[in-house]
């Protein structure tokens, strides 16, 4: 393992997060020189420095080994979530030790839970810092991903055998240049356009900016204590449930839809798998909230339904009602989607749409070979047979995903916290969700977690945002 090659990664990483903390400080210049500016202004200064370390001291080296590889993957969220807590850290509030390392954290992997208890409190920003580590989270999880060493061909394709499944991997294999410039594209292009039309619609400026921030990198994070729900608005809500959903969608089927016109995207399995279970879940629950009495109109029940489900299906997690008081039936349903959310290649996280639905077509196949014992039984999407070593991989994925369910569950249980709040909060973070049900539910916080507890959902948050595997093959013994 060679440190020299890491610490010159690492440097790059905290140039960019300090880059964004000075257009933080330039935002509390333009607001009065708010409360924010001397907390930002001092954290950028350290990351900064330190990330110009490296480059003035450390030699640059070629090839990257495997292992180094997931190394700087790894550790890149990691310092990026320790830095950026420095700007809460310093501006104090309700940011202790522990809650700004959890606030860090659940901005960059966009996980999107608070411990804030009055978000409005917070100078504009600081607000705005963050958002804007949702917006490097997001899209920094598919170029630490895919795009971080794209020089190195084995390299890539391991780390996108993690991230996404074979069937979403062909609308990535672009040269490394040109498949930066396609996620650049896609991701820059929707924020900016969902910026313009938030504004459109009556939002401000600068809570369009935030707010589109956190829709496109599926984050949540929002300016308002009540989250979407302070808009009152319909058109806001509409506006914000289509760019949930493209940000949900592969972008590199976004982009050769858009660029190239090429339907794809709506040719693939995935893609309508997806689509059909959100507006199926959409439909069921609003039906229930309906007919169980939760809201009086079948306006009101299709208004929040489709919002709630959406929002959770996508791992956005923002807000128009509190849905851990809608019915069992409802909590449940939307607690798969917690744990599906959206499609590989996106900004969203949880087991991904690709994963469940090539499960689900082994387990049919397995069914047809138990049928016919000597038959050779393939399984296949949209016409085409998957490698045999795919499928099981990604059946044990979902396993292990579900395994490290349990386990964080039961570990937050240990510290007295409820089992609907400790299976939902885990559900949440692993997923990179944000809220759960009951006392962690949507128009609620995690502010009433003890340290031990945050600390165990911000470990969980970053191992979901890497894709488990990611994060523990470091710890994997040398060959």
């Amino acid at each position: 393992m060679r440190i020299h090659v890491i610490a010159r990664n690492m440097g790059l990483v905290l140039l960019v997060n300090a880059l964004f903390m000075f257009i933080a400080v330039f935002v509390s210049a333009i607001n009065g020189f708010d409360t924010g500016f001397s907390p930002l202004l001092l954290s950028a200064i350290i990351t900064a420095t330190i990330g110009s370390f490296p480059y003035i001291f450390v030699r640059s080296a070629g090839e990257v080994a495997t292992r180094e590889g997931y190394v700087i993957v790894v550790l890149s969220w990691a310092i990026s979530c320790l830095f950026g807590m420095l700007p809460y850290l310093l501006w104090g509030g309700e940011f202790t030790l522990i809650n700004a390392w959890y606030e860090s954290v659940s901005g960059y992997t966009t996980s999107g839970g608070t411990i804030l208890t009055d978000v409005e409190i917070l100078p504009k920003s600081l607000l705005f810092w963050r958002a804007s580590t949702h917006w490097i989270g997001g899209m920094g999880v598919v170029i630490f991903m895919l795009l971080i060493l794209p020089e190195v061909s084995s390299i890539r394709l391991k780390l996108s055998k993690i991230e996404i499944s074979a069937l979403s991997q062909d609308y990535f294999r672009f040269r490394a240049k040109e498949t930066v410039r396609v996620i650049a594209i896609i991701y820059f292009g929707l924020t900016f356009l969902e910026v313009t039309c938030l504004t459109i619609a009556g939002m401000s400026f600068f809570d369009a900016v935030c707010h589109s921030f956190a829709t496109i990198a599926t984050g949540g994070f929002s300016t308002r204590n009540l989250s979407i729900a302070a808009y009152d608005s319909k058109l806001i809500e509409g506006i914000i449930i289509v760019f949930m959903c493209l940000s949900a969608l592969h972008f590199g089927m976004i982009f050769l839809l858009l660029v190239k016109r090429s339907t794809t995207l709506f040719k693939s399995p995935v893609t309508r798998y997806f689509i059909s279970a959100l507006l199926l879940g959409s439909l069921f629950v609003s039906l229930s909230l309906k007919f169980t009495g939760t809201y009086d109109t079948f306006a009101e029940s299709f208004r929040h339904g489709f919002f709630q489900t959406i929002s959770l299906a996508t791992s956005t997690g923002f807000a128009t009602a509190d849905s851990s008081v809608w019915p069992g039936f409802i909590i449940l349903l939307l607690i798969f989607f917690t744990l599906q959310c959206g499609c590989s290649g996106s900004t969203s996280g949880g087991i991904k749409a690709d994963r469940v639905l090539i499960s689900v077509f082994s387990f049919k196949a397995q069914i047809t070979k138990r049928l016919h014992p000597k038959s050779v039984v393939p399984v296949r999407i949209g016409g085409h047979a998957l490698d045999s070593e795919l499928v099981s991989g990604v059946n044990l994925f979902i396993v292990f995903y579900l395994f490290c369910v349990l386990i964080t569950s039961l570990l937050l249980t240990l510290t007295g916290i409820d089992i609907m709040d400790a299976v939902s909060a885990t559900a949440a973070h692993i997923g990179n969700v944000g809220p759960g049900f009951g006392n962690v539910g949507s128009m609620s916080n995690y502010s009433a977690f003890n340290g031990f507890a945050k600390f165990v959902l911000s470990l969980v948050s970053i191992i979901g945002r890497i894709e488990l595997f990611g994060f523990f093959i470091l710890f994997s013994p040398r060959k």
